[in-house]
């Protein structure tokens, strides 16, 4: 029942920005967090950021100081706002969330990803 719908991907250029949302939606309990993933063509997928139930937040090196995670809950909604994008962000990007559906009972869930493409 757990659903996370990522969107705001596309096409941009070296140095230009874009901000993907996510919307998590189903029985929730209590969320403990959530991250972005990415995955290019033939790698692995890779942690880019994760924000936890307490605010605190954990960035991949190659991303710092260039992207940002950030929730609302009333919206329910997660977003990665990304600037100075570059050639090697190119991936396919994942939402993810470690959330409760009731009392000891908790998985793991992931969104459907969004291609972002960052090309001259």
């Amino acid at each position: 029942q757990v659903q996370l719908v990522e969107s705001g991907g596309g096409l941009v250029q070296p140095g230009g920005s874009l901000r993907l949302s996510c919307v998590i939606s189903g029985e929730i309990l209590h969320i403990v967090a959530v991250g972005w993933y990415r995955q290019a063509p033939g790698k692995q997928r890779d942690l880019v950021a994760t924000l936890n139930s307490g605010g605190g937040t954990d960035y991949a090196d190659s991303v710092k100081g260039r992207f940002t995670i950030s929730r609302d809950n009333a919206k329910n909604t997660v977003y990665l706002q990304m600037n100075n994008l570059k050639p090697e962000d190119t991936a396919v990007y994942y939402c993810n969330t470690r959330l409760y559906t009731a009392r000891s009972v908790w998985n793991d869930y992931w969104g459907q990803g969004t291609q972002v493409t960052v090309s001259s």
